[in-house]
């Protein structure tokens, strides 16, 4: 799969379309993430939060102070496809894997 962002545009409040290295695109609100707490409670702050950029060496939005969100996370909000498996096991499968 192709999750790296290629190009956006922030849209408004929290919202930014994003384009990815497969040419799919989509809409992403990031709203929520300023309840998030930790790094994300930046987000809150509106001038913060329309400071991202794109790394285009990673494929990733970035903002100020080293914040960025996973590419395979933008990408699963944005198209509506499932995150990577690695993503999403839990704790227990990874041990058994290991063992």
């Amino acid at each position: 799969m192709y999750y790296d962002v290629v190009d956006f545009k922030y849209l408004g409040e929290r919202k930014i379309e994003l384009i990815f290295e497969n040419g799919k695109r989509g809409v992403v609100d990031l709203e929520s993430y300023s309840r998030k707490g930790g790094v994300f409670a930046r987000f809150s702050d509106i001038e913060y939060f329309k400071q991202v950029i794109l790394n285009k060496d990673f494929g990733v939005l970035c903002w100020p102070g080293g914040v960025d969100i996973a590419p395979e996370t933008l990408y699963s909000s944005a198209t509506g496809e499932p995150l990577p498996e690695w993503m999403t096991r839990t704790r227990d499968q990874s041990e058994k894997e290991v063992a």
